[in-house]
């Protein structure tokens, strides 16, 4: 089922950046301080030259390296632990400089903060892909936009993870250059940098959400940086994501999955209806990560060969099979999404009405129904390529995979419907490994299947999934509070939407009687003010549940890390370690002496 992380308002962006931090947003602020002297600025830069000249560039950097160099570089030069963040991000440019450089303008990004505007004055108006700079010359902005785009950059005015990422898979660009604050730094560059991404970041002066600053000279020199040599390249999966989002562009969505039927458009054919409106849903937005899973999974059991530096001039080799049994992944989760959407009557999702606000429940529930269909049909279709042993293993790890999948959903509907609103962390634990991981299983178990039978290393692939699956629905509502911009662009959404979540689980067990009755008033909800949600969150707060959640995210995450560390062959370790860095990222506070 569909987690809050893909649910997005169609209001857009503008709201998320007006966002007012609030305590959980600020466990790692002090860590986050700008040099307010220019010259101690610079300092720092050329240091960190120094410092990743002897660094492995043939893998991404770890955020734990980056941030032991960091500390190192800052006891050197006798630095406050406030400048780490902005520390940090200038080894991490140093490391990606050169292969930044031999990208070709054309194809790179330059992605601007919308907070760099004149707000009081600024002319242009916000339309999908973030502000629609007019160039009135009001700004830096417009500067920046117009040397950029002379020399053949794209160019957003957008902040976030998903504007990147979008970019990025659909093979436009190769390359990013950033300007935004450390805090949305460390949201949407990790992930990024992570993928191998050659990235260069230029912090801004502040923290704040409005009017602020930058080197203006810094941003000058990155944007015209260009190549003196080829430099090594590091490794990096973006090939493989560009692959798998490639699949539901038009042309290879219907070499993969031919229609049964063609219906011409303005035709009003109600036997084709169903599968128009079910294809057209499968190639709407979304992240496409589970058809990546598999890709990836196949990859990796076959030597990891398309894990190389980003040159989409070189086709990523896999098989049509391959391709079609990945595709199902996303077609089974497209599916989930219309019935989740349904279930919890949500009004968005990829910044559109949902399905069943435009077409109505019945026909939401039918397509969803249809695309089920679909994805079975492309994974058994492939009995003779694959080898029936084969696909009926597939076959029965997805079937495993709905089942577990509908009793998570059926429990959290039961226990909404329940009215008592009690639930023990236990349970709440027990629905995340019942939701979240069977998903990822199936993604993972196919493309391992894909390449061989696994053998011994089958019950690595059920333990590894069900930690990352609850550790990550762990993340998802932590960042229901943070307010984040990837996730739910309103706090505590979790709490008026009444979901069993462990927050409300470690809550319930520890709150008074008085506290219990004001939740339960507050859950579900969805009229209720933010003062509501406000006082919800004290009562997290009180009684130390957030800083619980976290404890539990390491715990989930270690044991994921010894599962990854145990994997064969190399290609599989790298690839689950990919995934708890990607997935499991949260710039946690260290851990309190002894603990």
């Amino acid at each position: 089922m569909a987690t809050g992380t893909e649910k997005v308002s169609a209001a857009g962006s503008a709201r998320a950046q007006r966002r007012e931090p609030e305590a959980h947003d600020l466990s790692t602020a002090h860590l986050k301080l700008i040099p307010p002297a220019k010259e101690l600025r610079l300092k720092i830069r050329l240091e960190a030259v120094r410092v990743a000249a002897n660094l492995d560039r043939s893998r991404p950097l770890t955020k734990e390296v980056l941030r032991g160099r960091a500390e190192q570089l800052m006891q050197t030069v006798g630095l406050p632990p406030g400048y780490l963040g902005f520390t940090m991000v200038a080894i991490s440019n140093e490391f990606w400089r050169e292969q930044f450089m031999a990208v070709d303008f054309k194809r790179r990004l330059l992605l601007l903060p919308h907070c760099l505007k004149h707000t009081e004055t600024c002319p242009a108006d916000y339309d999908a892909a973030g502000l629609n700079c007019t160039g009135c010359g009001g700004c830096v902005i417009a500067d920046f936009k117009l040397t950029a785009d002379e020399l053949g950059y794209k160019v957003l005015v957008a902040e976030g993870t998903p504007a990147m990422l979008k970019v990025l898979t659909s093979g436009e660009v190769d390359a990013v250059l950033g300007i935004a604050c450390l805090n949305a730094l460390e949201r949407a560059f990790d992930k990024v940098l992570k993928v191998g991404v050659p990235s260069l970041a230029v912090p801004l002066l502040s923290n704040d959400c409005a009017a602020t600053t930058v080197d203006v000279d810094w941003v000058s020199e990155a944007v015209k940086l260009r190549a003196i040599a080829t430099p090594k390249r590091t490794r990096t999966y973006l090939p493989l994501l560009r692959a798998a989002n490639d699949m539901f562009a038009e042309s290879q969505l219907h070499a993969l999955a031919p229609r049964s039927r063609v219906t011409p458009p303005g035709d009003a054919d109600p036997i084709g209806a169903t599968e128009s409106l079910g294809y057209e849903w499968l190639a709407s937005g979304g992240k496409r990560f589970r058809p990546f899973i598999t890709l990836a999974a196949y990859d990796a059991m076959n030597g990891g060969k398309n894990v190389r530096p980003a040159d989409m001039s070189v086709p990523v080799e896999l098989p049509a099979a391959v391709r079609r049994v990945a595709m199902a992944m996303e077609v089974f989760h497209k599916a989930s999404l219309l019935h989740d959407d349904i279930e919890d009557d949500d009004t968005y999702r990829y910044g559109r009405e949902t399905l069943h606000r435009r077409h109505g429940v019945p026909t939401a529930i039918n397509i969803g129904d249809y695309l089920i269909g679909l994805g079975y049909r492309l994974v058994s279709r492939e009995a003779k390529t694959l080898g029936a042993e084969a696909v009926n293993d597939i076959l029965e790890r997805l079937s495993q995979a709905h089942e577990k999948l509908a009793e998570g959903q059926g429990a959290e509907l039961f226990w909404r419907n329940g009215g008592n609103m009690e639930i023990k962390p236990l349970d709440a634990l027990k629905i995340y490994a019942l939701k979240t991981a069977p998903a990822f299983e199936a993604a993972l178990y196919a493309g391992m299947r894909l390449a061989g039978p696994l053998d011994a290393r089958e019950p690595l692939v059920a333990e590894f999934s069900r930690n990352l699956g609850v550790a990550y629905q762990i993340i998802n509502d932590l960042e229901d509070w943070d307010g984040d911009d990837n996730n739910k662009l309103v706090r505590g959404q979790d709490v008026l939407s009444a979901r069993p979540t462990l927050l409300l689980a470690l809550a319930m067990e520890k709150a008074t009687a008085a506290q219990k009755h004001e939740m339960r008033e507050i859950l579900g909800d969805a009229e209720k003010c933010e003062c509501a949600i406000h006082r919800v969150r004290q009562i997290y707060a009180a009684h130390h549940v957030f800083e619980q959640a976290e404890t539990m995210v390491r715990k989930y995450r270690e044991r994921c890390e010894a599962v990854a560390e145990s994997a064969t062959p190399d290609a599989l370790r790298e690839l689950l370690s990919f995934f708890v860095n990607t997935l499991l990222e949260r710039d946690l506070p260290p851990l309190p002496p002894g603990q």
